[in-house]
C-alpha cells in the first residue's frame, strides 16, 4: 500500500538538500553516463518482495517475528565469489536455526549484502607518511589501495557494484530455493572448521533435537514438510551513495509510489540521519521499509521528528530503528528514546546493533571490537526493552562466515596478539563464524532468562 508523500517530494528532491558523505567526481560526463547505464538495468529486487518484507517487519514489531540482519561491514568486488557468499549464507542459516529453535518464533532473515559497497568515513582524506589522499569510501566509489589513482572516485564502479550485487543475489536465490536451507539436512550448513568449535557439541545437540522434532511431526501428520526446504533471504544496505540509489529507484506498474529496487531494506546511517538533510529527504519518499541508525548523540526530540518524517502515516512495518550506542552508553540513552517514540503513538521495530558503538583501536592502531562489549550492549538492550514494556525485535551484526581474527574475545579467547593472524577487513572488524554462532546462543539464553 503506497503511503501519501508530501507534494514537494520527488525522486530527485534530495539534490536540493545538503548531502553528506558523498564523493566528488572529477568527470561529470562520466558520472552521468554511469548513472544512465545503471538506470537502464533491470531491478535487483521486486516490489512484491519489498512489500512482503514490510509485512514481516510489521509482525516483528508486534513480537510475532525476530529479525536477524547480518553480513559484511563493506562488501568488496574481490569477495564476490561462491565460497565467500556461501560461507556467509551458511553462518546466517546456522544462527537463524539456533534462534528459531531457541526463541520458538519465525526469523526474518535480512542479509547485509548484495549492495553494501559504500562506507561513510570520519574524514574526507587519509594521510600516510606525509601523503594525503581521498579516504576509501567502499568499492562502489574507489579502491582501498593507497595510491592517487586507486583513491580517485570512479563512477564506473557503480556499474560494477550493480553487477556484483546481481551475481550475489543470483547465487543466494539459487541456494535457498534449491534445498540448501532444508532443515532435514542441516549438516549441509556446517563450515569445514566448525568441528573445532567449542560450541560444536551444543550446536549439534540442538540440530539433533530439531531433526527429531521434524521426524515426529512428519510421522504424526504422514506428510512431508516441504515448506521448510527453502527460506527467504532479503537484502539490505546503507543508502549512502544517493545518485546510485536514485538510479535504482523506479515506479512499478499497477502500484503507486517509488520503490528502491536495488535492495529490500535500505537504511539511513548515523552520520547522515539529520532530518533536514538529503538522505532523510530521499528515504521519506520511497515505498521500501526504512532502517534508521540511532546513536548516542540522538536526542528524543530529533528522534520524534525523524519518526514522523520517515513514517508519517504510521504504516505497519515501515520504520525499523537500529540502535548503536556502545556498551557504556546504552543504559543512559535508550530508555528516554523508547519513551520518546512511545509519545508519538507510532509503532516501530526496535533492533540492536551492538557492533558500531563498541569499536576501539589497539595500541598499534588496529580497529577491533571486544566480544564482551558486543554481548554486553545486546544483553542490556534486552533488559531495557523488557523494563520499559517494549520489545526488542531483532539484531544487526557485522559478521562473516570466514575464519577471521578481527574481534577480541569469544569462546576461543582471541587476544590482541591474535588479530594479526587473519585480519582481512579493510574497514570495520567483523565477528567470525564461531563468535557469530556464540552470539546466537547468547540471545537465546538471555531471552529464556527474561521469559521464565
Amino acid at each position: 500500500m503506497a503511503h501519501d508523500v508530501a507534494t514537494d517530494w520527488t525522486l530527485s528532491s534530495w539534490r536540493a538538500k545538503e548531502a553528506l558523505q558523498q564523493p566528488t567526481y572529477s568527470d561529470e560526463a562520466a558520472l552521468d553516463e554511469a548513472l544512465d547505464h545503471v538506470s537502464s538495468l533491470p531491478p535487483l529486487v521486486t516490489s512484491w518482495e519489498v512489500e512482503n518484507l514490510k509485512e514481516e517487519l510489521a509482525r516483528a514489531a508486534h513480537g510475532e517475528r525476530f529479525l536477524l540482519q547480518g553480513g559484511e561491514c563493506a562488501e568488496s568486488f574481490q569477495g564476490c565469489t561462491a565460497d565467500v557468499i556461501t560461507s556467509r549464507l551458511k553462518i546466517l542459516m546456522q544462527m537463524s536455526l539456533v534462534l528459531t529453535y531457541g526463541l520458538n518464533t519465525r526469523i526474518v532473515r535480512v542479509g547485509r549484502f548484495a549492495g553494501q559497497y559504500a562506507k561513510p568515513r570520519s574524514s574526507d582524506t587519509e594521510t600516510r607518511n606525509g601523503t594525503t589522499l581521498p579516504s576509501y569510501r567502499g568499492d562502489i566509489v574507489n579502491s582501498v589501495e593507497f595510491t592517487a589513482e586507486a583513491r580517485e572516485p570512479d563512477p564506473q564502479r557503480m556499474v560494477e557494484a550493480y553487477a556484483s550485487s546481481s551475481l550475489t543475489l543470483n547465487l543466494v536465490r539459487a541456494l535457498v530455493k534449491g534445498g540448501f536451507a532444508d532443515l532435514r539436512h542441516p549438516e549441509y550448513w556446517d563450515l569445514d572448521f566448525m568441528q573445532h568449535s567449542p560450541l560444536a557439541e551444543e550446536y549439534h545437540a540442538m540440530v539433533d533435537a530439531i531433526e527429531d522434532t521434524l521426524d515426529f511431526v512428519e510421522a504424526v501428520t504422514n506428510e512431508k514438510l516441504d515448506t521448510v526446504e527453502s527460506v527467504t533471504f532479503y537484502t539490505s544496505h546503507e543508502a549512502l551513495l544517493l545518485p546510485y540509489e536514485e538510479a535504482l529507484s523506479r515506479t512499478v506498474p499497477h502500484k503507486e509510489g517509488v520503490y528502491n529496487l536495488g535492495t529490500h531494506l535500505p537504511w539511513v546511517g548515523k552520520r547522515t540521519n539529520q532530518p533536514e538533510n538529503a538522505h532523510v529527504e530521499y528515504a521519506r519518499g520511497i515505498e521500501n521499509p526504512i532502517g534508521l541508525k540511532v546513536g548516542p548523540d540522538m536526542t528524543p526530540s530529533t528522534l520524534k521528528r525523524l519518526v514522523r518524517t520517515l513514517d508519517p502515516e504510521d504504516e505497519p512495518g515501515k520504520l525499523t530503528l537500529i540502535t548503536r550506542f556502545g556498551n557504556d552508553k546504552i543504559a543512559d540513552r535508550l530508555p528516554g528514546l523508547i519513551n520518546a517514540v512511545r509519545d508519538t503513538g507510532q509503532t516501530v521495530l526496535w533492533i540492536c546493533d551492538p557492533m558500531h558503538g563498541n569499536t576501539e583501536k589497539t595500541d598499534d592502531g588496529t580497529k577491533t571490537r571486544r566480544f564482551d562489549n558486543i554481548l554486553g550492549e545486546l544483553e542490556q538492550a534486552l533488559d531495557i526493552h523488557a523494563a520499559e514494556d517494549s520489545y526488542l525485535g531483532g539484531v544487526h551484526f557485522e559478521l562473516t562466515g570466514e575464519n577471521v581474527t578481527e574481534c577480541i574475545g569469544g569462546a576461543r579467547g582471541l587476544s590482541e596478539a591474535d588479530l594479526g593472524q587473519a585480519y582481512e577487513s579493510p574497514v570495520d572488524p567483523r565477528l567470525n563464524y564461531e563468535q557469530s554462532l556464540e552470539m546466537a546462543f547468547s540471545i537465546v539464553r538471555k531471552y529464556r532468562e527474561l521469559h521464565r
